[in-house]
Parts: C-alpha cells; structure tokens; sequence
C-alpha cells in the first residue's frame, strides 16, 4: 500500500458521478484517476485522495521573519516545508519549481508528523511553516504534523494564499498557530487574469482569521509593476485592511522579481514599496513593511502610540530590541500585537537546509 495516498473528508459525489473536491473554491469535479488543479488531489474509488501525504519536496530551518512573521516569537527559527503543486495559478509565482510541479517524484524527503515535531525540536524550532506551496491542498498532512508538534509545544504556520471553502478552512485553522494570507492583489480582474482565482474567497478567509480564530495573522502583498502597484489600488486595500480588520493586523509589501510567465516585467523599485508603506500608514494600518530590498527602516517595528523603535531589522538580522516579555513597548508600555514570549531569538539570517526521512504514513512513527 502506498503510504502517501490517504483518503480526504471534504468532498461529494455529483449527479454524473464525478467527485467533486470541496476543499477550495476552484471545486474540481474528477474520475477515478483524474487530478485536480492543485495536482495532489486526485479521484480514487469514487472518492477523493490525497497523493502526497507525508512526501516534501525539502525541508529548510529559515527565520521566523522570513515568511513574513514580524510580530510572532521575532528572531527564532522555524522548520519550513512544501508538497508540490498549487490550487492557484499565479503568471508571476516566485516558487513555481514547486508550485507547479507536476512530478512527484521530485517530493524527495519522506517523513512522519511525529518525525517532523521531533526534528523541529532537536533542531530548536519554535514553529512549523508550511510554504513554499499552499498547505490547503494537503491540509490533512499539514494538520498531523501540526497535532503532533503542538504536543512538544511547537507552534504550526500556514503560509497560504487563503483560497479555502468555509467547512474544510474552519478544520483547517483549528490546527493553526499562525498564518500569513498572500493578498495577491485587490481587483477581480487581477485575480481572474493573473491567478486563474478569484478574489472574494480570499477576503471571506481573511475576515474569518481576524473575527473567528486566535490565530494570529499578518498579510503580504508583492507588487507587480503595472499590474497591481497603483496608488488607488493600494488606496483601496488598506482601506479595506483598516475597516474590516482592525489597524492592527500587520501587512507586508514585498518585491517582485520577474519569474515563471512574467519575465517581462522589470523588478519592483524600492520607492514603490515605499510608497505603499506611506499610504497603508496614512489609511490607519498601524504595522505596514517592505520586504525583499534593503530597507532597514521599512522592515523594523515601531510603536503605534509613541513612534519608538522596539525592533529593529536588518533583512532577518534584529538589531535593538525593546520589548517587554510579553510584547510591550518598553519606552511607553503599551501592548505591541502579536505572539511575543520572553526576550527575541538569536537565529539571524540562516539558512540551514536539513533532511529527514522516516515512514510517513498518517500518524506513525
């Protein structure tokens, strides 16, 4: 039997006999043998099955500010893996070797949910992120290996593009610590021509985060030149950030790189991050940052009530530091949100890839 195909919950049969997957909007109808979009889902006995549980296509210990996390156990390090595949297909995708792969027999590594808590915390992990691709199309592994680390008092981090049906995303996040939702852009048109997706499902899983869950929650938003930077659009958004919410929620604006399909784009200039910082600040977002160019000043914290510098950040590297224990500005003692718990981590800008293996099927050791 192969162990990395597991049977999946959400799912229907449909009046042609198709089984129609109801994990994400896209709702793949398949037949036996058939995949869906994502690539790892796929018809199996009148049903639907997961294709790679327990297989990643690599593990990688990353620092927390990396996903981007900026206001969740700053400094410490996290255990990051992917699967292979996506339920979106972003033109512009930054890890399209993963995302859209369409091999698996690339998903090299092979280990259990207990093999990967155990790792985590050899290794002096605080978290799991599942990135690289999106762990909502293999919830069902991401799940287990978040049951099992929280059990060593490992937290679990989902890096998604927040495309999830409501049933199968409350599951999902009970599971969760953490997540940081890619906000691909704020027009239908730009989810419909460049993602192959749509916009209103990604909103639905942000206002369930903020207003339903005590997960904590930050969002990135990589601008594209010409196709989702104008003023008015990050106008809008923020906007929409503040109202819907809350000021607190920490957003990110991050450089693109031409890659995949759009290698015609020039790369993002670092006055348009800058920019957009300047009007999420001036539209009430109270933690908005630059990522992916140097700019010490856009990627540190400040306080929202008396303007200090309470973390300073170099890329990943954190200078000054000051903050309380329990996250609070030590110059005015107001409470900075987020995950905080004792003084910041050390981990830097490491990269450490590691491997693991071990039998991976569902729940074993």
């Amino acid at each position: 039997m192969d162990r990395s195909v597991v049977v999946t919950r959400y799912w229907h049969r449909t009046d042609d006999g198709r089984a129609q997957c109801d994990v994400c909007p896209r709702a793949c109808r398949l037949r036996d043998g058939q995949r869906g979009f994502c690539f790892v889902r796929m018809g199996q006995d009148g049903g639907v099955v997961l294709a790679t549980y327990g297989r990643s296509s690599g593990y990688c210990v990353d620092p927390i500010e990396k996903k981007p996390l900026n206001h969740f156990l700053p400094g410490s390090p996290v255990l990051s893996f992917g699967t292979a595949g996506c339920n979106l297909g972003c033109r512009f995708c930054q890890n399209w070797d993963i995302s859209k792969s369409r091999e698996i027999d690339t998903l090299a590594d092979e280990a259990s949910p207990v093999a990967i808590a155990a790792a985590a915390a050899e290794l002096g992990c605080r978290s799991v992120a599942f990135t690289y691709n999106d762990p909502v199309i293999f919830m069902e592994y991401a799940m287990d290996v978040a049951d099992a680390c929280r059990e060593l008092g490992i937290k679990a981090v989902a890096v998604t593009a927040g495309y999830m049906c409501a049933e199968p995303r409350a599951e999902f996040y009970r599971h969760m610590d953490a997540a940081n939702v890619d906000l691909k852009g704020f027009t239908a048109g730009f989810y419909h021509r460049i993602c192959l997706a749509k916009l209103d499902p990604v909103l639905e899983t942000l206002r369930y985060l903020r207003h339903e869950t005590s997960v904590w929650l930050e969002i990135t938003n990589l601008l594209i030149p010409g196709l989702n930077d104008a003023k008015e659009e990050i106008d809008a958004m923020t906007r929409w950030v503040v109202r819907h919410l809350g000021p607190d929620v920490p957003v990110h604006f991050t450089a693109f790189h031409p890659d995949f399909k759009l290698r015609d784009r020039p790369a993002t200039p670092p006055q348009t991050l800058t920019r957009a910082r300047r009007i999420a600040l001036g539209n009430g977002v109270r933690y908005a940052y630059t990522g992916n160019v140097d700019d010490p000043a856009g990627q540190s914290t400040y306080c929202h009530r008396c303007g200090e510098l309470v973390i300073e950040r170099d890329w990943y590297r954190l200078g000054t530091y000051r903050l309380t224990g329990d996250g609070r500005c030590a110059g005015c003692g107001t409470r900075v949100p987020g995950v905080f718990d004792g003084p910041a981590g050390t981990w830097g800008r490491r990269r450490l890839p590691v491997r693991l293996a071990a039998p991976a099927g569902p729940g074993r050791n």
